[in-house]
């Protein structure tokens, strides 16, 4: 069922609603105005950060979509925004069974088999674990800030992220996103990343399996991660990778520095055609 229709320069986009994989998922379409959309070009499918929806990324990928003349896919996963919600904690596996279930099936529904995944944060280690196990569906893969093992970085900062949302402003900002779950959502994240159990979690076995092509950005002064994670992804995979690290930034490029990051995704998409 269609929410809304909008319309931005060349772009459209609609939302609506998506059954699939047991469970129902908000989905926003973004379409080029008619005679605009080039053909065999791939569709970008914007996979959000732990804390993250459809509206978090703002008009991101509405821009790059236009600048490409390429169809755009953006969803709330299961648990957060607008998507079912998913009773308990995270499992450990919890990466894995987004990249092995949920998405490739929400793909299928959407009838995208030409994929680019752009991922942030979580979202960067879900497009690396599927395109590792869905090489059929995926042409390139773009990571920001992705992780592949845990550091002592990314546990102190996400204990900071605790303490902000307790202290500060923090937890009405993601009220707006995620409404009466935000506690469940906030927590279910942060306590499975400071969890003990969850301190030797990795995917570097997979990335070998990575034959498409991938661009790997990080913010060199991510709160986070070290360029260890970059440096990890650009050693393991098997297809041709591109690395930028990017001054000045920190752990959200596409916004602290999204000139840069509009420019260096621009260049890597359009290598695909």
């Amino acid at each position: 069922m269609t929410k809304n229709l909008k319309e931005k320069k060349n772009i459209f986009s609609r939302t609506f609603y998506v059954q699939t994989a047991g469970c129902q998922l908000r989905v926003k379409c973004i379409e080029p105005e008619p005679g605009t959309l080039l053909k065999d070009r791939p569709t970008l499918v914007f996979l959000h950060e732990g804390l993250g929806c459809i509206e978090i990324w703002r008009d991101f990928p509405e821009t790059l979509c236009e600048s490409l003349g390429c169809s755009g896919l953006v969803y709330d996963r299961r648990g957060y925004g607008g998507s079912e919600m998913f009773e308990g904690p995270w499992p450990v596996d919890y990466l894995e069974m987004e990249s092995l279930t949920y998405l490739p099936a929400l793909l299928k529904e959407c009838d995208v088999d030409n994929a680019v995944l752009i991922g942030h944060s979580d979202g960067g280690t879900i497009a690396l674990i599927t395109a590792a196990s869905q090489s059929n569906l995926v042409s390139g893969i773009i990571t920001e800030a992705a992780h592949i093992f845990v550091e002592q970085i990314t546990v102190k900062g996400i204990r900071s992220a605790v303490e902000a949302f307790e202290t500060t402003s923090l937890k009405e900002r993601f009220v707006r996103y995620h409404k009466e779950h935000t506690e469940r959502i906030f927590y279910r994240w942060a306590n499975r990343w400071l969890s003990p159990e969850f301190s030797n979690w990795n995917i570097q076995k997979d990335l070998s399996k990575i034959t498409c092509p991938v661009l790997v950005l990080q913010g060199e002064d991510d709160a986070y991660g070290t360029p260890a994670q970059v440096e990890g992804i650009a050693s393991q995979v098997s297809g041709p990778v591109r690395v930028k690290l990017i001054p000045d930034c920190g752990h959200t490029p596409h916004f602290q520095a999204k000139d840069t990051v509009l420019s260096e995704m621009t260049r890597f998409i359009k290598g695909l055609f």
